[in-house]
């Protein structure tokens, strides 16, 4: 194995898919209250990991700091993600580096805040 290349999951790969495809529909039911556009077409979920025991780590960002549901935020989040058939825990972790830019949005997301 190369220096620096993940193991390979002890979770099947359909598992795993289907987990995967799951978590980013569950993602896409929290919206920012601010924009009319759900946080994953936004761009605010920078990484999803998904170890052995179905535990879920995300790492996400919010639109600006002082965002008025920055405490709130990853509870909606945690909350989503917990309801994914085979999702053990989660964990969401927000960061602030790198910041978010509206360059994250997806083309969806763009049409629906009227960018596009």
């Amino acid at each position: 194995m190369a220096s620096g290349a993940a193991a390979p999951s002890a979770i099947a790969a359909e598992e795993l898919s289907r987990l995967t495809d799951d978590i980013v529909a569950a993602l896409k039911t929290v919206y920012d209250p601010e924009i009319p556009a759900d946080i994953y077409e936004l761009g605010l979920v920078y990484k999803i990991d998904i170890d052995d025991d179905r535990k879920v780590a995300i790492e996400m960002t919010l639109t600006a700091p002082g965002c008025p549901v920055a405490g709130e935020m990853p509870g909606w989040v945690e909350n989503a993600v917990a309801s994914v058939e085979g999702v053990q825990a989660v964990d969401v972790d927000l960061v602030f580096d790198p910041p978010w830019t509206p360059e994250r949005m997806s083309e969806e997301a763009q049409v629906a805040v009227g960018w596009f």
